[in-house]
């Protein structure tokens, strides 16, 4: 469904991301790991389009979207939800989600109804503006933005940061619902923790390269993820 082979992200002469292969399948969840500045969000961003791959190749339902723009690769069926959402603040809630409505390109949109059934805070809040929400409901937005356009598959870019812990709870048992919709998961998180609770498969960054790739069963007993976090 998604490959990314030899993937390469820099700034100026500075690469950021340096061979990075993964690949995502209907319904799974690889988690991207790795500690602040480690080049996760760089590696998501190339990714969807938002910024350029300065080497490799990515995939996405065979074919080539390497080069190809943010727009067009939303409406192909891979979805981003960016690390601080990114919501127009005027917008109401219902405003929002219409929004992403216009994405898909050969496919219809999820219904408002389907939103609104997986969020119910959502729901009771049609009307009002997205900058006024709390956290957790701006984040919640965010994903049915991203789950309205119907996607394939969908990059979470630590869909937890800033959130309290009961919120955090909600938040992964939405993600399961959605691996159980069939589609796949890139999941960017620094908590281990959650990344165990959803995630089948792991990639460990430090300074933009692979330290540890495995089964997420695994990662938490092993040495290389540690030091990866904490040297």
């Amino acid at each position: 469904m998604l490959r990314v082979e030899n993937l390469k992200v820099a700034y100026g002469s500075v690469e950021v991301v340096h061979a990075l292969d993964l690949e995502i399948e209907s319904g799974r969840c690889l988690a991207l790991l790795g500690a602040n500045g480690a080049g996760k969000t760089s590696s998501v961003e190339a990714i969807a389009g938002l910024l350029p791959a300065s080497g490799g190749r990515v995939t996405f339902d065979g074919r080539d979207i390497t080069r190809k723009p943010a727009s067009t690769i939303v409406r192909g069926g891979l979805a981003l939800v960016p690390q601080w959402r990114e919501l127009f603040p005027n917008f109401s809630v219902d405003e929002t989600l219409r929004a992403g409505m216009s994405a898909p390109r050969g496919r219809p949109p999820l219904p408002l109804d389907t939103i609104y059934e997986m969020f119910p805070a959502l729901a009771s809040r049609k009307s009002q503006l997205a900058g006024s929400l709390s956290g957790g409901e701006q984040q919640m937005l965010a994903i049915g933005r991203a789950l309205i356009t119907n996607p394939k598959v969908m990059l979470l870019d630590e869909p937890s940061a800033g959130l309290a812990v009961g919120i955090t709870r909600s938040m992964i048992g939405i993600v399961q619902q959605i691996r159980e919709r069939g589609i796949g998961i890139l999941l960017v998180e620094q908590n281990l923790e959650i990344a165990r609770a959803l995630a089948d498969d792991c990639i460990v960054l430090a300074t933009g390269r692979v330290a540890w790739r495995g089964a997420m069963s695994d990662a938490l007993a092993s040495d290389a993820i540690a030091d990866a976090y904490f040297s």
